[in-house]
């Protein structure tokens, strides 16, 4: 296919591989290359046309990529490669520390709009998609309450969060929703819950030998923007355990608006997913946003952006006139 858009993609984990197979695809685009802080030979990639590269070598490429999407977490990778990066190429991401996002979409909106290159941040299904319905059930039901649940899933971000912490091996974050709550707000209550009374975070760690299991709990619940609001259970068990039992990436969640029109009528308005695979569902995601960039950005639409300045038209390899046709 001619006139794809080149894509390249900065980190090689559980979103890095899942963003390759979301490419696979997508005909309109072509993967030229990974980049690592890695040793490139220690990454092995079925793609014979894909370049493994360090990330250092990404620089030589700013002509030959057209869209980096980033999978590095948001813990520390992506505050200080989304705005570098944003200065050579047009670039994805699924920054998704929620308190800070203000702070990160400045960072690299000054980045952006100094290159001429378009970013859009915090990418994926929350924020993301979530965010999407979250705005239209406000502007819909002005007179209501939104709730977002998460889970029962693996969070990604949190998950990476904890494998930070010092002395920490390995480990995998569930979000668990409580049903009592997600019960209340479908029938209309529109209760007002606290972010404990909506979820339990359940760590499972492996923890370094000889490092203290009391501190390494403490590090954890008490992790600001991640787990200081929540419930948090840290359970510790052994590497096996965390390979047999804990090796797959389910997640999934609801975006719930309860509302009153007219007289007093009550109005739902629900929104949800069911995901066997976070890291893959999240990579298509971002791989169809990576379309919006490239297209905004030969508009000359640059600087940074989030989902809400994206016209869904942008998403869609089709035309405006075949959506019109097909999906309206």
């Amino acid at each position: 296919m001619s006139n794809q858009i080149k894509i390249g993609i900065v980190g090689y984990g559980n979103l890095g591989r899942g963003t390759v197979e979301a490419i696979k695809q997508c005909p309109d685009m072509d993967l030229v290359a990974i980049f690592t802080r890695r040793t490139p030979d220690s990454i092995s990639v079925n793609e014979p046309n894909v370049k493994v590269l360090h990330i250092s070598k990404a620089v030589d490429y700013k002509d030959e990529i057209d869209v980096m999407i980033l999978c590095g977490g948001s813990a520390t990778d992506l505050p200080e490669q989304g705005p570098d990066l944003a200065k050579m190429f047009n670039t994805i991401d699924s920054y998704d520390t929620h308190a800070k996002i203000p702070e990160y979409f400045n960072s690299v909106d000054r980045s952006a709009k100094e290159s001429g290159k378009t970013s859009i941040i915090s990418v994926g299904w929350d924020p993301g998609l979530f965010s999407i319905n979250r705005l239209m059930a406000e502007a819909i039901l002005p007179n209501g309450e939104n709730y977002t649940f998460w889970g029962k899933g693996v969070s990604q971000g949190h998950s990476d969060a904890v494998r930070r912490v010092e002395g920490v091996k390995g480990a995998v974050q569930y979000t668990v929703p409580i049903d009592e709550a997600i019960e209340k707000v479908r029938n209309g209550a529109n209760p007002e819950l606290s972010t404990a009374e909506k979820h339990l975070r359940v760590c499972y760690v492996v923890a370094e030998e000889g490092y203290d299991q009391a501190k390494i709990e403490q590090d954890i619940v008490t992790m600001p923007n991640y787990f200081a609001d929540y419930e948090t259970k840290v359970n510790f068990i052994t590497e096996e355990e965390l390979k047999e039992n804990h090796s797959k990436l389910p997640h999934g969640g609801f975006v719930i608006r309860g509302g009153k029109t007219g007289s007093d009528n009550k109005q739902i308005i629900e929104f949800s997913l069911n995901l066997e695979s976070n890291p893959e569902f999240t990579a298509s995601v971002l791989v169809a946003y990576a379309r919006a960039a490239y297209r905004l950005n030969k508009e000359g639409q640059v600087g940074a952006k989030t989902v809400y300045e994206i016209a869904p038209v942008y998403l869609s390899p089709k035309s405006a006139e075949e959506l019109r046709r097909d999906l309206l």
